[in-house]
Parts: C-alpha cells; sequence; structure tokens
C-alpha cells in the first residue's frame, strides 16, 4: 500500500492549557499540554492537593479502571480517569512525547468528543524530532471474547478500526464504521462524535457517584421513548459507532507505539478493548517493534524494519 508513516517521533511546538469539568466528578478542571523530549512517551502529571505529583506513563499496565472510562492508576485518590478522548486526539495526529499537567481527578469532559483537543494541539502545533518512531506491528491474529463480544487484532498493511455495535434501541440497533485511520480521516469521519447515555440510566449512575457533570452540553442523551434530546440532533447519522471507534482509538493508544494492522470489534467498550491490547502484547510472537530504514522525515510502510535491542519498550511503566 502507498500509505505513509511518520519516520520521525513528534512533540508540540508549544505549552496549551484547557478547561473544563469532569463528566464523572462534575468538577472543575484544568489542563496544559507541556512539549516533552524524545522518547519521553505520552505522561500525565495529575497535581494533588497536597503539591505532590501523580505521575503515569499512557501506557497498558498502567491502566486501572475499565468500566465506565478508561483510567490510570489504581487509587481514585491519586488515579487519572477519562483519558480516551484526548489519547484518541494525541494518536489520531500522531503525538508521541507530551506531558499532560492534571488539576483534577479526571480529563474535562468539553462537549463530549475529541475535537477541543484537536484544535488545542494543532493551535499549539506539532514539531518533528530529531529520533525515529517505532510501530508495533501486528504478525499473526490475537483475539478476546466476553459472551457474545469480542475484539481481535489481525495483520493489516496499515492501521485501521472495523468496529461494530449492537445496541437493543431502535434509535440505534446495529451499527459499524470501517477504514484505515489517518489525521484527516479522525477528524472528518469521528472527533466530533459525543459520548452517549440513557436517560433510564442517569439515576442509577447519580447514585453511584458517576456523571455528576453529565449534561446536553456535553453527551447525547437518549429519551426514554427513543428519541435524541439534545436540541443539536446527532453530528452524525450514525455518531453512536463513531463515538465507540473514537473511544478505540484512545483506549489503543495506550500500547506506548502505534500499531500497524486491524483492530475488529463487535460489542465492545473501554474493557474488551484494553484486554485486546494487553492480549497482544503479552505474546511476543503476536507482533515486532518496527521503524523506518531511511533517514526521511515521512516513510511508507515497505520501508519499515524489525529493530531489536533497542533498550526501550514503549508499553512498559
Amino acid at each position: 500500500m502507498g500509505i505513509e508513516l511518520l519516520g520521525f517521533q513528534t512533540t508540540i511546538a508549544n505549552p496549551v492549557t484547557l478547561k473544563g469539568i469532569g463528566v464523572h466528578s462534575g468538577s472543575e478542571v484544568e489542563i496544559t499540554f507541556h512539549p516533552a523530549e524524545a522518547e519521553a512517551g505520552i505522561v500525565f502529571q495529575r497535581v494533588l492537593a497536597d503539591g505532590r505529583i501523580s505521575e503515569f506513563r499512557a501506557v497498558s499496565s498502567q491502566v486501572g479502571n475499565t468500566d465506565l472510562c478508561t483510567v490510570l492508576g489504581f487509587s481514585p485518590a491519586t488515579s487519572i480517569a477519562t483519558i480516551e478522548h484526548v489519547m484518541a486526539a494525541i494518536y489520531a495526529l500522531g503525538l508521541d512525547n507530551l506531558t499532560i499537567e492534571v488539576h483534577g481527578a479526571e480529563m474535562p469532559i468539553m462537549d463530549g468528543s475529541s475535537e477541543p483537543f484537536i484544535e488545542a494541539i494543532e493551535q499549539a502545533g506539532i514539531r518533528a524530532l530529531a529520533v525515529k518512531r517505532r510501530y508495533i506491528r501486528v504478525l499473526k491474529p490475537v483475539r478476546v471474547e466476553s459472551g457474545a463480544s469480542w475484539s481481535e487484532f489481525t495483520p493489516y498493511d496499515g492501521m485501521r478500526f472495523e468496529v461494530e455495535i449492537d445496541f437493543d434501541c431502535p434509535l440505534i440497533g446495529r451499527q459499524s464504521w470501517k477504514g484505515d485511520l489517518t489525521p484527516a480521516v479522525f477528524k472528518r469521519e469521528m472527533s466530533r462524535a459525543r459520548t452517549f447515555g440513557f436517560m433510564r440510566d442517569v439515576e442509577r449512575l447519580w447514585a453511584g457517584g458517576f456523571a455528576l457533570g453529565s449534561s446536553l452540553e456535553n453527551s447525547v442523551v437518549i429519551s426514554d421513548d427513543n428519541t435524541v434530546i439534545n436540541v443539536e440532533g446527532l453530528r452524525y447519522a450514525d455518531e453512536f459507532v463513531r463515538h465507540k471507534t473514537l473511544d478505540a482509538v484512545g483506549d489503543l493508544s495506550l500500547a506506548g507505539a502505534p500499531f500497524l494492522g486491524c483492530y475488529r470489534s463487535y460489542r465492545g467498550g473501554h474493557k474488551m478493548n484494553a484486554n485486546a491490547l494487553k492480549a497482544l502484547l503479552s505474546d511476543p510472537s503476536a507482533y515486532e517493534v518496527v521503524e523506518t530504514a531511511t533517514q526521511r522525515q515521512r516513510t511508507r510502510l515497505r520501508d519499515m524494519v524489525a529493530v531489536a535491542g533497542t533498550g526501550h519498550s514503549p508499553w512498559s511503566a
């Protein structure tokens, strides 16, 4: 295939700050993206009330709870929740190194999509670094199942997502999105897709201390008679599956390096995405780490070569 890949690692050119509320806590949150050096990876730094810093690399081994969102860390006192929309934007735009300073327990929900984070990153600018970028190339199928749900990685010359959802709700029903992921595709086809939920679940979530910041400004809400309550309506006719794909992009970014392969899922979610990624990375025969054989800033798949003994494992803590 003629798909082009970034040959060198990147970071942002300038710091940029966003403010909003946490969708689950309902509390105000401020985050700042800071440039980082090559090989630093994506690092979240939560500033605690006493001034201490709780730090997590955005990698699979640091993922804790995945019930309602993706959480880095294993203790609510220090963890950072709802990272998937931020990470989807970072991953789709090809950022490798970034420090995210967080004043709060979760990412701000903004409008429920990745678009505000895309805009912030593009405002800050993206800068290439003088170190080659590595990719995780899928070599054989890896599949996980849970009841009727399943997810799998398969070899593919590119970075492809095939996501299908199936809801017992006439408004949603069975929807699918399939395509190769590029910055342009992500921005055009899924960056504006918002998180969604059902009115019938609201009281249960509130009782459990969740969705305290959820509103029609940051979520698509489906009424008991299966209609969209939001005055704006849907941004895409199939916004629901596009948001599920957006979530998958964010969750799989926790590989610690971009993957080359196809990710397919049926009735998946954060937990299924996390389990599939862990299954892939736990089987050394299922993937190889590759980088460009040339010194060009952009490269093609045919120019990628396997690397070993780099002394760096992008998905480790």
